[in-house]
């Protein structure tokens, strides 16, 4: 597989402050790395590089996204906002949204990065695609900034591909730790893209991503949000996809497969409490991959979201790559030991979560099949 990867240097160039976990520091609470900080995309590139794959990968450069562009989905009034702060002092753009000087032009490239990823797939310049996108865009609604997001990068790229290559059945999987609640108000209405969103239950935003809220009016079954419970690993990540997500695709058959890869529900990350490992990130990668091969010529753009842990998210990200490109490194898992304290298997709480969910989209899908008692 012929695998695009996208970066610039001013993603790690963005300044989101100093803090503590995901708070700015000060009074009681001393300085730390902050948890949205360039460092865990930077070791992708870094471990990329020194293992030799960054080289098996067609590098490409990003372009930077348009104001109108930004604005298919972002209100102007936003955008407005974000470039004053960005010109001017900085500041929160909405809830923990924090932009630095120069953040605007940065969260364009990021945005863009996505839109080049979409044209470099959709003209086959390569077969798939991983943009290192920096800021982060999933949880960013049309008038607000939240968790570290500016723009909506996914958001702005499947309607871009909706716009300029009249797609009609465009997938968006988001398997950040926390719901991508920016990514489903912005298509909880639309039948043509198909929302699954796969999270740590009750997590992060407050009040977000029901099993119950299923898409309205035409969009009844096109959002999918799958809440698994804290603690769920590799089978239970695999068992979703396996269960929920394949069928379901298999019965939308998209054109494009758009995925917020968000690698915090991994086993070291500060802001989950899930236990994905390294391989566990590769077999997801490996599930969807084979989908897009079989449905739509192979076209899937993956753009990095969330994920923490410095020391973990680059061997994550590796392993995703690999399954992309179809190469393997001599890479081993050097945390793989310390995420071995229970046995990887299907609990009842997660499987009891997962029914739930088929148990409801059943409604919408024929290919699931609801559980019996």
């Amino acid at each position: 597989m012929k695998t695009g990867y996208i970066y610039d240097e001013s993603y790690f160039w963005h300044d989101t402050g100093s803090g503590t976990l995901y708070l700015p520091s000060g009074g009681y609470l001393e300085t730390d790395v902050f948890s949205e900080h360039p460092l865990t995309k930077k070791r992708v590139n870094n471990l990329l590089e020194r293992c030799g794959l960054m080289w098996e990968l067609e590098r490409i450069r990003p372009r930077m996204a348009t104001r109108e562009q930004i604005e298919l989905f972002h209100l102007p009034e936003y955008v407005d906002k974000v470039k004053h702060l960005s010109d001017t002092t900085g500041g929160d753009a909405g809830d923990h949204a924090i932009v630095g000087k120069g953040s605007y032009e940065i969260a364009l490239l990021s945005a863009g990065g996505a839109l080049t990823a979409v044209d470099s797939v959709m003209n086959k310049v390569v077969d798939n695609a991983y943009a290192l996108t920096r800021p982060p865009g999933h949880h960013a609604e049309a008038d607000i900034g939240i968790g570290f997001c500016l723009f909506n990068n996914v958001v702005i790229a499947a309607k871009y591909a909706k716009e300029k290559y009249g797609l009609k059945k465009i997938m968006i999987l988001d398997w950040d730790v926390h719901h991508g609640n920016g990514t489903e108000k912005a298509f909880y209405h639309d039948p043509e893209v198909l929302f699954f969103s796969v999270h740590q239950d009750l997590s992060f935003p407050p009040d977000t991503g029901y099993v119950t809220h299923v898409g309205e009016g035409a969009g009844s079954g096109y959002n999918v949000n799958i809440p698994l419970p804290p603690g769920t690993g590799d089978a239970g990540y695999l068992k979703t996809f396996t269960s929920i997500i394949r069928p379901i695709v298999e019965e939308f058959k998209p054109e494009l497969i758009i995925v917020s890869a968000g690698q915090d529900p991994s086993a070291f990350d500060p802001l989950g409490r899930m236990l994905v490992s390294a391989n566990g990130f590769g077999k997801m990668t490996k599930v969807i991959k084979d989908l897009a091969n079989k449905y739509c010529e192979g076209k899937l753009v993956m753009c990095h979201e969330g994920g923490y842990s410095n020391a973990y998210v680059p061997f994550c990200t590796l392993r995703i790559i690999e399954e992309l490109c179809e190469k393997t490194t001599d890479v081993e898992d050097p945390f793989s030991a310390g995420s071995n304290g229970y046995p990887d298997k299907v609990y009842s709480n997660q499987r009891e979560a997962i029914d739930s969910v088929i148990e409801i989209q059943s409604k919408y899908w024929n290919n699931l099949k609801a559980p019996t008692c």
